[in-house]
């Protein structure tokens, strides 16, 4: 007669090692959103520094907020706007968004440059764009919804400004007047780089 042989009971443990697993995997998978929503919402162990030369515009605005409503270019752009006729700040601006432009060489279909004042500019000057600028697209501006959120964003209301929209028409990067247009080229062959679309 053979003596009987009792297994020892390693269901408790099995189940332990079970449970201690799907708890590692929910806190790998749920713990960085955590972890992410608290760090947004808390504002801490947030880099100073940064990597973009203008102001990042984050709060929703878009070509509708700036009060152009018939622009519908799904590309990138580089929109000039001027809350008066095209002065001289402005002109220079449009020139520097065409060299922009054509400075993201093989890139350069992927953008356009773009025009908008609340005042159509002079004929001299229109004959001229239509001349020099055949690719550049033309808007006009609501000039209460454009000063509204310039009014947001602590610019100059009276000054032209420069802007990067991304294909879906919101506000990206904001410049003033005062930009040379390197930092502006850097930025947008950066967000290129990043983006998949336009």
């Amino acid at each position: 007669m053979n003596p009987s042989i009792t297994m020892p009971d390693t269901a408790p443990n099995n189940r332990f090692t079970g449970r201690l697993q799907l708890l590692l995997i929910l806190a790998i998978v749920i713990g960085p959103m955590v972890l992410a929503t608290a760090m947004y919402y808390g504002n801490f162990w947030v880099p100073e520094s940064r990597n973009y030369h203008g102001e990042l515009l984050g709060n929703g605005e878009n070509l509708q907020s700036l009060g152009i409503s018939d622009a519908a270019d799904k590309r990138w752009q580089l929109l000039v706007t001027a809350p008066n006729a095209c002065a001289d700040d402005c002109k220079k601006l449009v020139f520097l968004a065409r060299q922009i432009n054509i400075g993201l060489n093989r890139d350069a279909t992927r953008a356009t440059h773009t025009l908008a004042t609340s005042q159509p500019v002079s004929s001299d000057y229109d004959n001229q764009l239509k001349r020099e600028y055949p690719q550049l697209t033309q808007h006009s501006l609501d000039l209460s919804a454009y000063q509204k959120t310039l009014r947001q964003t602590d610019a100059k209301t009276e000054a032209a400004q420069l802007w990067i929209v991304d294909p879906h028409g919101n506000l990206v990067l904001r410049y003033d007047n005062s930009n040379n247009g390197k930092e502006t080229l850097k930025d947008l062959q950066h967000l290129l780089k990043l983006s998949r679309i336009g």
